[in-house]
C-alpha cells in the first residue's frame, strides 16, 4: 500500500475556499471551487508537478457552487471524468444549487443576501455516478467515497486509507476560515442534525485529520467535543421551538 497525500488547493483566499489534490498512484481533485476558477486550480496541480491530464478524477463533495461552480471547466481542461452523488445530480445538471439556502448562523444570513449564490453556473453530468461507499483503487489512490448527508442529500467525503477525511462541508472552521483550527458549522446545511449524524459517523472511523472545504485541517478531538455541544445546543433549540410558536 502507498500512503495518499493530501494537497489543498486554496480556490478563493488563503484557505475560505478549498479544493484537493490527492496524489497516490495517480492524482484525483476533490472539488473544483468558485465558477472561473478551473484555471486556477489546474495552474496549481501543475505546480505540484503532476501533469493535470493525468488527473484520473474530480470528486464533487456536494452541490453547492463554490465546490462544483468550475467541475465542467475543470474537467475540460484535464478531460478527467466527474464523479457526483446520485441525490445532488439535479443541482449538477441544472448549475442551480437548491433553494432556500438555509442558514446555519448569521454569517449564513448575511451571505445569503449575495447574488453571487444564486446565479446559475456551468451544468455538469458527472460520468461516476455516487450511490454507497466507493472505493477509488481503480483511479490510483488509497481511499474512497462515503455519502455523508446532510449538508446537502448528495454531500460526500472522502477518507484515505491512512486516515485523511477529505470532509467537504461536514464541519468548517469559524467564519469561513477565517480563524483557523476552530471547528464551526458552515453557512448553510440542509439538515443541521442529519449533518451532525453523518459528523459523528465518520468521527467514529478514526480519522487523523480533517481537510474541510474552509479553512485549514482540523484536529478530530477537538470536532468531537464541539460536535458534542452542537449536538445538545440543536436538541436544544428543536425542544423550546414548540414554545416560541
Amino acid at each position: 500500500m502507498s500512503d495518499t497525500k493530501i494537497v489543498p488547493i486554496p480556490v478563493l483566499g488563503r484557505h475560505a475556499v478549498n479544493a484537493y489534490l490527492l496524489l497516490g498512484r495517480r492524482p484525483v481533485i476533490v472539488d473544483a471551487g468558485t465558477p472561473g476558477s478551473g484555471r486556477r486550480i489546474y495552474d496549481q496541480v501543475a505546480r505540484h508537478g503532476v501533469d493535470p491530464e493525468d488527473i484520473a478524477l474530480i470528486v464533487l463533495t456536494h452541490g453547492h457552487i463554490d465546490h462544483f461552480g468550475s467541475a465542467s471547466e475543470l474537467h475540460r481542461l484535464t478531460g478527467a471524468p466527474i464523479a457526483g452523488h446520485t441525490a445532488d445530480l439535479t443541482v449538477y445538471r441544472s448549475g442551480r444549487a437548491r433553494e432556500p439556502y438555509r442558514p446555519t448562523g448569521p454569517m449564513g444570513r448575511l451571505m445569503n443576501r449575495s447574488r453571487s449564490l444564486h446565479v446559475p453556473v456551468q451544468r455538469v453530468d458527472p460520468e461516476v455516478v455516487v450511490t454507497g461507499e466507493l472505493s477509488l483503487l481503480d483511479y490510483g489512490v488509497e481511499a474512497r467515497i462515503i455519502p455523508t448527508p446532510g449538508h446537502t442529500a448528495g454531500s460526500v467525503s472522502v477518507l484515505t486509507d491512512t486516515g485523511d477525511l477529505v470532509a467537504g462541508d461536514l464541519v468548517a472552521n469559524s467564519f469561513m476560515g477565517l480563524i483557523t483550527g476552530r471547528p464551526a458549522n458552515p453557512p448553510f446545511h440542509d439538515d443541521p442534525l442529519g449533518n451532525l449524524a453523518s459528523l459523528r459517523a465518520m468521527l467514529a472511523l478514526k480519522p487523523t485529520k480533517l481537510h474541510v472545504g474552509h479553512g485549514t485541517p482540523l484536529d478530530p478531538d477537538r470536532v468531537q467535543r464541539w460536535a458534542v455541544k452542537e449536538e445538545r445546543r440543536l436538541r436544544g433549540r428543536a425542544v423550546a421551538a414548540p414554545a416560541s410558536v
